[in-house]
């Protein structure tokens, strides 16, 4: 099977050939891994049996922002910042941090989907081999939101100035409505995932109230999916953390068709309970530890956890594409990374049906 097809027959709940895997990692680690086997891009994928996924996208016709030609399309500026063994970019500005009314919010210069060049799209899609799911749109709104806000006001708004936290919101849906609507009719009907995504979960509980979701987020994230669904694609959903309360809105009224990363360790998200209850109706997308297994376990432990997991979906008779549980890290050693996907390549498929 390719790996295109290996990821739909999963969709499908249909036979594999062997389970299908999926990378996410930082730039530093993949550099460790790249001088590791001896190969990148398309030959490592091959080499190591990983079914990435091939993202397209469009291209920006202009820079920086029309008040800060340094800045991003928002009017974010980032900075770079080191913690040993790589670096993250950090925001370093806020440009709505001085916001105090919806006005104000109007008064901001949004970027427009008319400073993209929508052609690398359709170009990507015409010469794509079908060897890979495409991938193509995203939406995220919130973490955006803290960005041009600065975190600690976001969040403050949601509950003290709901008025500017509904104009911002608003702004960034109609927007990425547009672009991502622009993108699927680039893509002529090929683009066969989106990433809608929110971190819903922090390490030890929920980051906003149910209500509170659902009066800020869920009606935008529905209507986007609704939007990917509409042009053939299926919705990859990320959310970080302990996100249990909001998977039954996400499921029946976002209609995500995949869940990733299935942080297990974080409360209510216990992997046996979580299978149970959701194995009908999501693809599960990720659960190998990437917070102690993966860096700090060794071969076998990384080996049991893939067995371990396996079990489980195949009790519950799941679909499931094994990956990390988030970005890897550039302190995992490789040699864990190549069992993870190794052993993922010994477990036997599991009918779905009987």
């Amino acid at each position: 099977m390719t790996s295109r097809q290996r990821w739909l027959a999963t969709f499908a709940g249909e036979p594999v050939d062997r389970l299908a895997t999926d990378y996410w990692a930082t730039e530093e680690f993949t550099a460790k891994l790249v001088a590791a086997v001896g190969c990148e891009g398309e030959p490592l994928w091959q080499k190591l049996g990983i079914d990435r996924l091939k993202t397209v996208g469009p291209q920006r016709t202009t820079t920086g922002h029309p008040d800060d030609p340094g800045a991003s399309m928002w009017g974010v500026r980032y900075r770079t910042v080191d913690y040993g063994t790589g670096s993250y970019n950090e925001v370093a500005s806020h440009p709505l941090a001085h916001v105090n009314s919806a006005a104000d919010v109007e008064d901001f210069r949004w970027p427009s989907p008319d400073e993209f060049d929508y052609e690398p799209v359709r170009a990507a899609v015409a010469a794509d081999d079908g060897q890979r799911m495409i991938r193509g749109g995203h939406y995220e709104p919130f973490l955006l939101y803290c960005a041009m806000r600065g975190m600690e006001r976001a969040y403050m708004d949601l509950a003290e100035e709901p008025e500017i936290a509904e104009a911002i919101l608003g702004k960034l849906l109609e927007f990425h409505l547009e672009y991502n609507r622009r993108i699927f009719q680039a893509g002529g009907g090929k683009i066969e995932l989106f990433y809608l995504a929110e971190d819903l979960g922090g390490q030890h509980g929920p980051l906003f109230s149910l209500n509170t979701y659902r009066r800020f987020l869920l009606p935008g994230q529905k209507r986007m999916a609704d939007l990917a669904h509409s042009y053939g694609a299926r919705v990859f959903y990320h959310t970080d953390g302990a996100a249990r309360i909001f998977l039954p809105d996400l499921i029946e009224q976002v209609r995500i068709d995949l869940l990733n990363p299935l942080q297990w360790n974080c409360p209510g998200m216990e992997l046996p309970e979580l299978v149970r209850d959701f194995a009908r109706h999501v693809v599960f997308h990720g659960g190998i530890d990437n917070q102690h297994t993966l860096p700090f376990g060794t071969e076998q432990e990384v080996r049991q956890q893939v067995r371990w997991v396996a079990g489980i979906m195949k009790q519950h008779k799941a679909r499931w594409i094994c990956a990390p549980c988030h970005n890897i890290q550039a302190v995992s050693p490789v040699q864990n990374v190549l069992a993870m996907y190794d052993e993922a390549h010994r477990v036997q498929p599991w009918d779905h049906t009987t």
